[in-house]
């Protein structure tokens, strides 16, 4: 990827991390004026926001200690992503990335 994206699309890559309302302004801002960089962030974002929503559910009925353990593992998941759009890295979270790109690939 052209260094000229990463460095234009890097804000609103960050911001996508940023619990829903980050998806929502970074989802928003790239309508407007598409960037792949972003894309690729906002892609791994709503995964991991849905992940995050499935496992909070898991923990909250009923999952006890198996829960909170796909939580804390999406938390991490979370930071590995987070530490890439910083690091202006197209990184995919390991084991799901490839596939939040695949199933979310009409987003951006």
């Amino acid at each position: 990827m052209q260094n000229n994206t990463v460095e234009e699309g890097k804000t609103m890559a960050i911001i996508s991390y940023l619990w829903w309302i980050g998806f929502i302004i970074a989802f928003i801002s790239n309508n407007s004026k598409k960037n792949a960089f972003t894309s690729f962030h906002i892609r791994q974002s709503v995964g991991l926001l849905l992940l995050n929503f499935v496992t909070g559910f898991a923990y909250k009925f009923g999952f006890g200690l198996l829960g909170f353990l796909l939580l804390a593992a999406t938390f991490v998941l979370w930071g590995i992503a987070l530490i890439g759009a910083f690091n202006g890295e197209e990184k995919e979270v390991p084991v799901l990335g490839d596939k939040f790109q695949d199933w979310f690939k009409a987003i951006s």
